[in-house]
């Protein structure tokens, strides 16, 4: 029997020919470690460490392919992410880890020239991926179209997929969307005689706890598809469908009048081009004397001049299309574009990293399910990153959850 040997394939020669360079290059680069420590295993069973010896900020690192070296040096932060997903490195805490990378992300280089003309046709993807209608409806599909049970997994019985509110911080998720649902029917002073509008209704969750607890009417718009299909069952299931309805209807087509208007994590699909429009519209739509409440996730405002000019990992491979915007921008676009002005300013992003804790907690508790509904490994690693990274970014307020309470100039308070 003949032994053959294939030729080695381009990816495999660009691990040995990028791979040695990009390594030294990142283990001198872990010398600049200034806050916590971590412990880096390397495919060739060495062990690097690197921070403070005395910290109890502490991550473990296996790099198990020099795969790892390659697609970090060539796509910066974005290859991290994608490498997680090819399962060339892990962590023994991977929220730990990134937390820890973006302490210190002052003194490492996380980025350089190289990835960033490299990430290039990211970038332009991410312009060809702009918020029009139809686009939309394509990077809301891609998004929340998945699987209604996938969703279903890890979100509570509500399921809202936004952060939840803690008081104490030792509620159930269940209870915390509860208690968001909850604030803003407060915040907004929603009571029986209101028509509510919400833009971007999801799942259904908050149209119905408004009409059940304040007697008032809801209309839901969304563009998912599968989002709209359940939540007109579980409206007709809990019997609220006389003052519940729910619309395949992009906000720009709304019509009419409504007392409060409502959009819980919707603005960061809408796009940077299309904020003017957004908040123009529901300037137009609420009536005089009406309250609009909008929950945010943020970028902090010193890096979104940077940030909105680039694409990321989770604009990439999670939502794509989407752009967070800042507490500077909204409050801009507002004063350019309306009559609107913010009332109310609470951020809450606590809250939301423990949210998406809970949501980790539950997806990795049903991996089973996640399989059986045809999700592969890749997938989950995907999911996992996507969680744990948020969470540590809203822990190292890297992030904001911003509840805005926007109301129009020379309106008499009702």
């Amino acid at each position: 029997m003949t032994a053959t040997t294939a030729a080695p394939s381009a990816i495999n020669l660009a691990d040995r020919l990028v791979a040695p360079v990009a390594r030294r290059r990142l283990l001198a680069s872990l010398s600049l470690l200034r806050v916590g420590r971590l412990t880096v295993h390397l495919p060739d069973t060495s062990i690097v460490e690197a921070g403070d010896p005395g910290s109890d900020l502490h991550s473990t690192m296996w790099i198990t392919r020099d795969a790892f070296f390659r697609k970090f040096a060539l796509r910066g932060d974005l290859g991290a992410g994608e490498s997680y997903m090819d399962g060339d490195w892990r962590t023994d805490d991977l929220c730990r880890f990134v937390e820890l990378m973006l302490r210190n992300q002052a003194y490492l280089p996380l980025d350089s020239w190289l990835s960033r003309v490299i990430n290039l046709p990211n970038d332009w993807l991410h312009v060809r991926r702009r918020n029009s209608r139809s686009g939309s409806r394509r990077n809301i599909g891609a998004h929340y179209d998945l699987s209604n049970d996938l969703f279903a997994t890890f979100l509570d019985p509500s399921l809202a997929y936004s952060s939840g509110v803690f008081h104490s911080g030792e509620e159930s998720l269940a209870d915390a969307q509860q208690q968001k649902f909850e604030r803003w029917c407060e915040a907004l002073r929603i009571g029986p005689g209101d028509h509510v509008l919400e833009i971007g209704s999801g799942w259904g969750g908050f149209a119905m706890h408004a009409a059940r607890t304040r007697g008032c009417r809801v209309t839901g718009i969304t563009v998912s598809a599968e989002q709209l299909a359940l939540s007109r069952q579980r409206v007709a299931d809990a019997g609220l469908a006389e003052r519940v309805s729910f619309e395949f209807c992009d906000y720009r087509d709304v019509r009419g009048q409504y007392s409060r208007v409502v959009s819980i994590e919707m603005i960061e699909a809408v796009g940077e081009r299309y904020w003017p429009s957004y908040f123009k519209k529901i300037d137009e739509v609420l009536a005089p004397g009406g309250l609009a409440g909008i929950q945010s996730i943020t970028m902090v405002d010193h890096r979104f001049d940077d940030y909105r000019k680039h694409c990321d990992w989770i604009q990439k491979y999670i939502f794509p299309g989407g752009l967070l915007p800042s507490i500077r921008e909204v409050a801009s676009v507002c004063a350019a574009d309306t009559r609107l002005g913010v009332i109310a300013l609470e951020d809450r992003a606590l809250d939301y990293a423990r949210t998406l804790l809970a949501w980790r907690r539950e997806f990795f508790a049903r991996l089973d399910q996640v399989r059986d509904l045809g999700f592969d490994d890749r997938f989950i690693r995907m999911w996992e990153y996507y969680l744990a990274t948020c969470e540590a970014a809203f822990r190292t307020r890297n992030l904001g959850l911003v509840h805005f309470v926007l109301a129009r100039a020379g309106d008499e308070l009702s």
